[in-house]
């Protein structure tokens, strides 16, 4: 199976690396963009056929390593 994975800061924590891209998009005459949000998204190929099992290890990655839940989201889908 394969997971994609979505890890974002949440809306209520200070984003400065998503401001200077704005910021920059602005010098750069980008002036219609708005709101800019920094994330990361990993592609992980899992050896199982079992989608439970996909999930719950998924879930177990993102919360130990993948995302820091304190200030980051986390969300996946599985194909396959």
């Amino acid at each position: 199976m394969k997971a994609k994975v979505y890890v974002t800061i949440k809306q209520n924590v200070l984003d400065p690396q998503g401001n200077a891209v704005q910021g920059a998009l602005h010098t750069l005459g980008f002036n219609e963009v708005g709101k800019v949000r920094i994330g990361k998204y990993l592609e992980i190929d899992l050896d199982t056929n079992d989608r439970a099992q996909a999930e719950e290890k998924l879930k177990t990655m993102c919360e130990k390593l993948l995302a820091n839940t304190v200030v980051e989201d986390y969300r996946f889908e599985l194909e396959g």
